[in-house]
């Protein structure tokens, strides 16, 4: 007989997942009885190793041929904890740990568990929303684009169907400075499509004046870039957005700006104040420059295109944050819902708290969202252990480790075990109003797209060949089958499901710029997209599926069942990577593909799925 915990179920565990400051927290662990135990504790650490507690638990009466050991506490400073276990057994001391990832008792971890603050909360607007991803540039125009204040030089694409520009110039350099004129008012043209598609928060990639076309290399953060509008367009867009129930994020790029910046101003393109080369600058210490060479400075991975930010500086901190102007304020007060923080790794946790504090000041309802690529709990960025959710920081983060999670299990890279543990230990890490606001993508700007992803049996040596690559008609459908698999478990999870623009209509391409071809209004997949369409609905129906808990039924042999509950509401969803799986239930069908219902007997095949709902 083996000791028995698992700290996902609440037989073990009470509450699940992370606690807020002063919540009381019950363990139990059930041990052999012939163990002849005299003393069972429960070791409590902090982050650094150091033991805080000893819990000594109390022993009750089991079954089974188990004794019960039962203990209560509670964390009264918002941190990172760890846990484990010390069993006396006569002379013997010995320990339970965490297997790896794994509920199981043995190896050498250690549980953790997340402290956050008691009045840590997220916007409900936020919570399980459906979401979609806009790169500005290349989603749609409407009207001319003004090219007069547009920094130079760019080249205009004549027309939409053109690949963007993947070849460097003579220089070995990839400029990005090509645009196909994208704009502000495309997209609010386009919002009855996305209404329609079910979206109800938009996320934009960089609005702000800038050299190129992903406009992560700032030039004013407090300017539209001429070519996708002016602050009136913005303004409009906003409005109209909230007519219709929906919300607005912007890409905040805070960790470094553009050498072609008003602030930096590498080439005196913007008069005598950038810092580049003028000590007197007032723009000066918002930028590390090497003392031992005039014209060296500090730049984003070395890129020095994007000289990095000195974020703590207080006049960078005013401008940025805390002024009565300050750029946050600025876009909030225009209409913006929130801000997604671009590389909230490279920055300092006093920054992202600031900036945290003041949009809760400006807008108690709107949503701070970081790009963290790991599990978020516990990221080590620079030496330094994250605090994202003990500091009251971020609302959310981008979700990739569901991205990959979810990925690797429909090409059969990963079990359906894999995908349980990723998803639970999200889940069980992540504090549950954040765990509602994660974004969770498929593809990205950063990413290849998804269909490209599922469906190329082959990846191209050169990109030459990548940039002309395109899916055969099997491809295409094998692609299109892990795709509904994947789209379906992106919007069962907890979180907020994130469309890139053009993945719902079939898009393909590799990795950037390959993945940021105008969206194609002339061909889309139809049947795709009123799959999409259905998923969203399905997640702004049923309210487990936006805030509901998260439990694993079953994960085996290719299958995992989840369960989601939310108040009176009871739903299971069911995915198959096996060639068969059959169960009976007395649920009702809510959802179902690649599989069959007769009296009860749910049967799936490989690809299938099904959502469930108890009666």
């Amino acid at each position: 007989m083996e000791i028995l915990f698992d700290s996902r179920q609440k037989k073990y565990k009470t509450p699940f997942g992370c606690l807020r400051q002063g919540e009381p927290c019950s363990i139990m662990i059930q041990i052999p009885s012939d163990h002849h135990i005299q003393a069972v504790s429960l070791c409590l650490e902090d982050d650094m190793g150091n033991l805080l507690n000893k819990i000594l638990l109390q022993q009750d009466a089991g079954e089974h041929g188990y004794l019960n050991y039962r203990g209560r506490f509670k964390l009264e400073e918002c941190g990172l904890y760890y846990y484990y276990f010390e069993v006396q057994a006569g002379w013997e001391t010995f320990f339970v740990w965490k297997h790896e990832d794994k509920p199981a008792l043995t190896g050498n971890g250690k549980w953790q568990l997340t402290c956050f603050a008691r009045g840590y909360d997220t916007p409900q607007g936020f919570q399980g929303k459906v979401m979609y991803q806009i790169f500005p540039d290349r989603f749609f125009q409407k009207g001319t684009c003004d090219t007069s204040g547009k920094l130079k030089s760019f080249v205009m694409h004549q027309s939409t169907d053109e690949t963007p520009v993947y070849r460097p110039d003579e220089k070995g350099i990839v400029q990005n400075n090509d645009f196909f004129g994208g704009n502000l008012q495309g997209i609010m043209e386009k919002l009855p499509y996305l209404e329609e598609l079910g979206v109800q928060v938009l996320y934009l990639n960089p609005i702000f004046s800038a050299y190129s076309n992903h406009r992560y290399d700032t030039c004013d953060y407090k300017a539209i870039d001429p070519l996708l509008g002016t602050e009136e367009d913005f303004c409009a867009l906003c409005e109209a957005v909230h007519k219709r129930g929906m919300k607005l994020l912007l890409d905040g790029v805070f960790s470094h700006t553009g050498e072609r910046s008003i602030y930096f101003d590498k080439y005196r393109e913007h008069g005598t104040e950038g810092a580049y080369g003028n000590p007197d600058s007032p723009y000066r210490s918002w930028f590390q420059f090497d003392p031992k060479d005039p014209n060296g400075y500090h730049s984003w991975w070395g890129i020095n295109t994007l000289p990095c930010t000195e974020e703590l500086d207080p006049g960078f901190l005013d401008y940025i944050i805390e002024g009565e102007d300050s750029v946050v304020a600025h876009w909030l007060r225009l209409g913006a819902d929130g801000f997604r923080l671009d590389v909230a790794d490279e920055l300092p946790d006093e920054f992202i708290a600031r900036l945290h504090r003041r949009v809760k000041e400006l807008n108690p309802n709107a949503l701070v969202l970081g790009e963290v690529w790991e599990d978020a709990s516990y990221k080590i960025s620079y030496s330094v252990r994250r605090k994202y959710f003990t500091n009251q920081e971020l609302d959310a983060t981008m979700n990739y480790p569901y991205k990959d999670a979810v990925i690797g299990y429909v090409k059969g890279e990963q079990s359906s075990g894999q995908l349980a543990q990723t998803v639970m230990s999200i889940a069980e890490n992540y504090p549950k109003p954040v765990l509602d606001c994660v974004m969770n993508s498929l593809s990205t700007h950063d990413t290849m797209r998804i269909l490209t992803v599922l469906g190329a049996n082959q990846y191209p040596q050169s990109k030459e060949e990548r940039a002309n690559y395109r899916l055969s008609a099997e491809e295409y459908q094998k692609a299109v089958q892990r795709l509904k698999l994947a789209g379906f478990l992106q919007f069962m999870l907890p979180g907020c499901p994130c469309i890139y623009y053009g993945d719902e209509i079939g898009m393909q391409g590799f990795e950037d710029p390959l993945n940021r071809a105008f969206f194609d209004w002339e061909h889309q997949d139809k049947e795709l997209q009123r799959y999409f369409r259905e998923l969203a609905r399905l997640k702004k129906q049923h309210t487990a599926l936006q805030t509901g808990t998260i439990q694993v039924l079953a994960d085996r042999n290719g299958v995992v069942c989840f369960q989601r509950e939310a108040l009176a509401e009871k739903l299971v969803f069911i995915t198959c990577m096996n060639d068969h799986y059959e169960c009976f239930t007395n649920y009702s069908i809510e959802m179902m593909a690649g599989g069959e219902w007769e009296d009860g007997c749910l049967r799936l095949s490989k690809y299938g799925f099904a959502l469930l709902r108890a009666r």
